[in-house]
């Protein structure tokens, strides 16, 4: 942590260090919560928390500020908590093993949660400073971003006053986004009755590990693969060849990450073991022929298993099994308006055996079309439905239309330029962000999105880069000196 804190600048990698040692999983940022009250204390800025969790912090302008228009900078407290099956690590009280990786800071085994905690300690920085010019300042921190939002739809309408919005929850320097997608889940479970393990039967486990995993906004386009689909793959072909009984599948996390790893238990008739294991080799040679250029790293292994309990009963094993491999996952369209923005997607998330005879499966759609994303989440709740499924749609939350016109674009736009000698880009982005709920609340918002370069989001493989860093910070600082008059 001592040497993160040498980075430059200081002041934010100060705080960025300082955000690390506090655990902040979603839904549990009580501890969060706690320091950033205490740091409003210690620096005489008002502060208050809402219902939901969410703090907001002000700051009067600075001499010869006063008169500038006020600001809202935003970003979420929480962060995304997952991590390599080897790794030992308790997100609810252990810091993350953070460290310098060359031009880039990385965790040990874990997320980061740069995503967003860079965009927190940025706004620390600017309330910490007395050398800072800046007009009125409202810090918006809210919760639970990461897996459903709930901090902004449970915002109330008056919570903070500004008409200029500045998110700070983007991961690609040098671009500017001003627009988002919206996003819905469609989560399924499936009943299935136990039965006795049959004899003459023997237990393997299925391992699929070392996948990219990543973003499902930001990185469904790169045809990552998806552990998951994976997994079910074999599943599906060993079943439809050899009598195969299922005890247990345990793949993915988050609703809103691609899956790295899935692990299953299966027993299998003895006189089929060595015909499976043929099936097998030939099903991991071809997985890595196809994935050799995305995912160099991925690991299939089977072995010999503990004999489980019980196996869940065939009809409810046939339709979990075709009803995963029929299941839609990737890029559905690219947009037509915008080159390179994907415009819908889905992306099948976890799968897991709960309790009460269940197996809960979670998906999410996004799109930039509310009826496309309605289209491909039917889509999706056809295929479960056929299965016999029950389903639901939850956790919907609106797009954010791009505005090209917006006041704090061009502000940012020519701040931009002037630092570093060449044009942004400017683009809406397939992930998303909060600004879409923020806008319902306050129509009259001009918002824009910016950030530091940050990749493998929602991953182990998180990682922030130095040197944008240092740039998103003086972009940050120049805008906000260049805020117009109110």
């Amino acid at each position: 942590m001592k040497e993160i804190e040498k980075l430059k600048p200081n002041e934010v990698w100060k705080y960025f260090a300082e955000i690390l040692e506090i655990p902040r999983p979603s839904k549990k940022e009580e501890k969060i919560i706690a320091y950033l009250l205490k740091f409003a204390e210690e620096h005489k800025l008002e502060a208050s928390k809402d219902e939901a969790g969410n703090v907001i912090i002000r700051k009067p302008a600075s001499k010869g500020m006063e008169d500038r228009a006020s600001v809202v900078l935003q970003s979420h407290v929480d962060m995304v908590c997952e991590k390599n099956s080897d790794v030992e690590h308790d997100f609810d009280n252990d810091p993350i093993n953070a460290f310098i990786d060359g031009d880039w800071v990385t965790a040990k085994g874990t997320t980061l949660g740069a995503d967003d905690g860079i965009g927190v300690a940025a706004q620390l920085a600017i309330l910490a400073s007395n050398a800072i010019k800046h007009g009125p300042i409202e810090c918006l921190f809210t919760v639970d971003e990461e897996t459903g939002l709930t901090g902004a739809f449970e915002m109330k309408p008056n919570f903070f006053n500004s008409e200029i919005l500045l998110n700070l929850d983007s991961e690609d320097e040098g671009e500017l986004f001003i627009g988002c997608a919206g996003g819905v889940d469609t989560v399924i479970t499936f009943a299935y009755e136990t039965e006795k393990v049959p004899s003459d039967f023997q237990p393997y486990q299925i391992a699929v590990t070392g996948l990219k995993g990543g973003h499902s906004g930001d990185e469904i386009e790169k045809g990552l693969g998806n552990s998951i689909k994976i997994l079910n793959r074999f599943l599906w072909e060993g079943t439809n060849k050899y009598d195969i009984r299922i005890s247990n599948i345990d793949a993915g996390n988050l609703r809103n990450a691609i899956p790295r790893e899935a692990f299953a238990t299966f027993l299998i008739h003895k006189d089929d073991v060595a015909q499976m294991k043929e099936l097998f080799s030939d099903f991991k040679k071809n997985i890595k022929f196809e994935y050799k250029e995305v995912e160099p790293k991925i690991s299939i292994k089977l072995e010999a298993g503990v004999m489980p309990e019980w196996v869940i009963d065939e009809p409810a094993q046939y339709d979990l099994l075709n009803a995963l491999y029929a299941c839609p996952h990737g890029v559905i369209a690219m947009s037509k308006q915008i080159p390179g923005l994907v415009e819908t997607s889905t992306n099948l998330a976890s799968v897991k055996f709960i309790q009460d005879n269940q197996i809960l499966v979670t998906t999410s759609q996004r799109s930039s079309i509310d009826s496309a994303m309605a289209d491909v989440a039917n889509m999706v709740s056809s295929v479960f439905r056929l299965a016999n499924a029950h389903v639901v749609h939850t956790g919907k939350y609106p797009g954010w239309a791009p505005n090209t016109n917006s006041e704090i674009l061009t502000i940012t736009k020519n701040s931009y330029v002037k630092l570093f000698d060449e044009e942004p880009v400017v683009r809406a982005i397939h992930a998303g962000l909060e600004c879409g709920l923020f806008l319902e609340k306050y129509p009259k918002l001009d918002m824009i999105s910016f950030g530091p370069t940050i990749k493998g989001a929602h991953s182990p493989d998180e990682r922030i880069h130095i040197e944008t860093t240092d740039k998103f910070w003086r972009l940050l600082l120049d805008v906000l000196e260049n805020v117009p008059k109110a």
